[in-house]
């Protein structure tokens, strides 16, 4: 039973947000076709409510750290859509001076602790901001977001040991979206039930239906409550579905078309608008204003990046080094 109840501005709130992840992507995946936005693009599309169902249960003090699949991510924490843009376009206003791109945004206002690109490499990243958050007496919490693939790391398996050995206050996400860069998660591994991992450590786990942002909600609950209350870690696999390849770069051949049109249809903007509708808690004039207003926050957004200023060429040398005097580094 959820412990934060989802009223009719929950669902609202879930069809704005979820819309504008979506609008946000694919016009990014509009962009990078013009090449306009370079370098590695890892779209979200699909999964926006293991995000949106995550969002309607943490507090804005709590952290969330992911994997370079970040978008989303980080605006439904709060970055601006104009901060989101400009730095994959590699502008000095976007929220990572341009230098991080799409993998690797980062807000330390907004307590979205990265885009991290080295796979697996985020997870005992997110049991140390959980650790911090227990040092200092916080009731806050961290969501540390992995794809299916990253749990095949040995960081993986060390993190969550530490975590439930000193009860951290940590929620542990899997999005199980079935093939981890481009290999059927059925191809490498005998345990095809990611969040039995967890028993190893005696953790609470459990899966939850991804494309369902209801479920997210109530299994985020139930895993948040728990950690605020001090009883430590939860393992979440939540299986979604990519409708994109891997990256901008993977056509997706290892999967079938009727396989991808089977998750379409269990949408789940599609799923919100719907209830909405039958619950009829707005009308098709309030959707067409939200979709028109996320139209133009998206468009908002490609025009600041347009017309921001590329870094400038000093910043090289910035941001390498927390010592601003490091004695060895020469302009």
């Amino acid at each position: 039973m959820s412990s934060i109840a989802i009223t009719k501005e929950t669902y609202l709130e879930w069809y704005k947000s979820m819309l504008l992840m979506r609008k946000f992507e694919e016009k990014t995946g509009q962009l990078y076709g013009q090449q306009k936005i370079r370098g590695f693009c890892h779209l979200n599309i699909g999964q926006e409510a293991v995000v949106a169902g995550t969002m309607s249960v943490i507090k804005a003090e709590d952290s969330m750290i992911t994997a370079y699949r970040d978008h989303a991510h980080a605006i439904a924490k709060g970055m601006s859509p104009n901060e989101a843009m400009a730095e994959m376009y590699g502008k000095a206003t976007g929220c990572s001076k341009g230098k991080g791109g799409s993998m690797h945004f980062f807000s330390k206002e907004h307590k979205f602790m990265g885009g991290h690109g080295i796979v697996g490499g985020q997870i005992p990243l997110g049991a140390g901001i959980a650790f911090a958050e227990k040092f200092n007496g916080t009731d806050n919490v961290c969501v540390c977001y992995m794809g299916d693939g990253a749990v095949r790391q040995g960081a993986f398996n060390e993190a969550l040991n530490m975590a439930m050995l000193w009860k951290l206050p940590v929620i542990f996400v899997c999005e199980n979206n079935g093939y981890a860069m481009g290999t059927s998660l059925k191809r490498t591994t005998n345990q095809v039930d990611i969040y039995k991992m967890g028993f190893a450590f005696d953790m609470p786990s459990a899966p939850v239906d991804g494309m369902d942002v209801v479920a997210v909600h109530n299994a985020m609950d139930e895993a948040v409550t728990r950690a605020r209350k001090g009883d430590g870690p939860t393992f979440l696999e939540i299986r979604t579905y990519r409708y994109k390849g891997h990256s901008m770069s993977d056509p997706a051949k290892y999967r079938t078309k009727e396989e991808l049109e089977s998750y379409k249809g269990r949408d789940p903007i599609i799923s919100v608008k719907n209830t909405i509708t039958k619950k009829k808690y707005a009308d098709e004039k309030w959707f067409e204003e939200v979709d028109a207003e996320v139209k133009q926050i998206v468009a908002d957004a490609v025009k600041f990046a347009e017309d921001s200023p590329f870094p400038e060429v000093d910043e090289l040398y910035k941001d390498v080094y927390a010592q601003e005097d490091y004695p060895f580094i020469h302009n």
